[in-house]
């Protein structure tokens, strides 16, 4: 495994996640992630500080974003929730 460097520091990317699923990773911001779960901001919040809704990432300063796998992950699980509950 290659260790990548940021270039806003001299801390190695590579302990954090494999490049190549790095390279496939995308950062989501609130509006989208709003959209496509249609949720509104504060019931986003909500979920987050119950441990419901994967938390954001710190982009610096006071920007912030959502891994896009954990959201497709998170909106997945809503469904598969559904299912169980349509199936008994």
């Amino acid at each position: 495994m290659q260790t990548v460097y940021s270039s806003h520091s001299s801390v190695p990317v590579a302990s954090l996640m494999p490049i190549s699923d790095a390279a496939q990773e995308r950062f989501l911001r609130l509006p989208e992630v709003m959209h496509l779960c249609g949720l509104s901001r504060s019931t986003l919040y909500d979920l987050i500080a119950r441990d419901a809704f994967p938390a954001q990432v710190s982009l610096g300063g006071k920007n912030v974003a959502w891994l896009q796998s954990e959201v497709t992950a998170w909106m997945a699980e809503r469904i598969a929730h559904r299912n169980r509950k349509c199936d008994a």
